[in-house]
């Protein structure tokens, strides 16, 4: 074809020009519904690099899913208010480790549907099994974070037969952290109080306050902040819905995990660091441990809540050595 058979610009009608323009407005507002598997046939081997489940509630789930379709999966669960993407430095060791990987955004969370219901522990719990069925795991390791940590519990607890084969949970919220008079060791009810009305006040600010001080441990003395590590916390929690992140405080801060963890067979490493500003060491971890039928405990002496992506090098040797132990 010629250069001649397309319009010049500077010769183009001012009815070319709108209409052009219309159709370029239009395929980007148009909506498109994700599908819930995606089919990539420009992939040599084609493969699903990621893409969508939807639950029975229609809520649709995003989900990253790497790596040889034969290899023992890992299935990574993040915590409030962030995504998958907050396993990046997981991921890609485990990736190259010869594992799959798979991580998807809790509903209400990063790419998934921005639910106004369905936002507690129960439901989490269902929507992993609805995951893990729709890509058919096997002998799966689940890995949880902080909110992850009893979405990994609760889920792991009802898991069909075969599905799982060890657990791990960092820095994790079981086995409950509101005080009560069973649980008198337990942050009072008006912390998680004034973390809903920051949120509601200014969600904006208040995810930068998290990550720039207590999250990482930046407001520690001598440690150095790292604005991209922040911003990129901004970025993941500002792309879920207020409502469901509202709603997700609850669930972290008020469900009780005890039964869960009685109830887990499998091997289930807790790791923590007792520096954590979020999840205090002395309420979690080590009571956790108790409650497990098989549970090994690894303390992190100074490490901070967010030490998977503050010290990787540590968190990532450390998971490797219990998933081949």
């Amino acid at each position: 074809m010629s250069e001649s058979t397309f319009p010049s610009p500077l010769h183009a009608s001012r009815r070319e020009v709108l209409m052009a323009g219309g159709l370029g407005f239009a395929a980007l507002t148009l909506p498109t519904r994700p599908f819930a598997s995606t089919d990539l046939s420009n992939n040599p081997e084609g493969r699903r690099i990621m893409s969508f489940v939807e639950t029975q509630d229609g809520t649709l789930i995003f989900f990253k899913d790497w790596g040889p379709r034969n290899a023992q999966p890992i299935v990574f669960h993040h915590g409030w208010p962030l995504s998958a993407d907050d396993w990046d430095a997981q991921m890609m060791f485990f990736l190259d480790q010869g594992f799959r990987v798979i991580a998807h955004d809790r509903r209400g969370h990063g790419r998934s549907t921005q639910t106004w219901e369905g936002n507690e522990m129960d439901t989490y719990a269902a929507d992993v099994a609805a995951l893990t069925d729709h890509l058919d795991l096997r002998d799966a390791i689940h890995v949880g974070h902080s909110t992850g940590g009893g979405e990994v519990a609760h889920y792991v607890a009802r898991a069909k037969s075969g599905r799982v084969a060890k657990a791990v949970l960092i820095g994790a919220v079981p086995p409950i952290m509101v005080k009560s008079d069973s649980n008198p060791g337990g942050l009072p009810i008006e912390v998680f109080d004034s973390f809903r009305a920051a949120l509601v006040a200014n969600r904006a600010q208040f995810f930068l306050d998290v990550p720039t001080g207590p999250f990482y441990g930046f407001n520690r003395p001598g440690v150095t902040a790292s604005k991209g590590v922040i911003q990129n916390w901004w970025r993941q929690g500002m792309a879920g819905g207020a409502k469901a992140h509202y709603d997700c405080i609850k669930a972290f801060s008020e469900t009780d995990f005890t039964e869960d963890l009685q109830s887990i067979a499998q091997p289930t490493l807790v790791m923590h660091g007792d520096d954590d500003q979020i999840v205090p060491y002395a309420d979690s971890a080590p009571l956790s441990v108790e409650l497990l039928q098989n549970g090994f405990l690894k303390t992190y002496k100074g490490l901070p809540h967010g030490l998977c992506t503050t010290h990787p090098e540590i968190v990532n040797a450390d998971l490797l050595d219990f998933i081949r132990g």
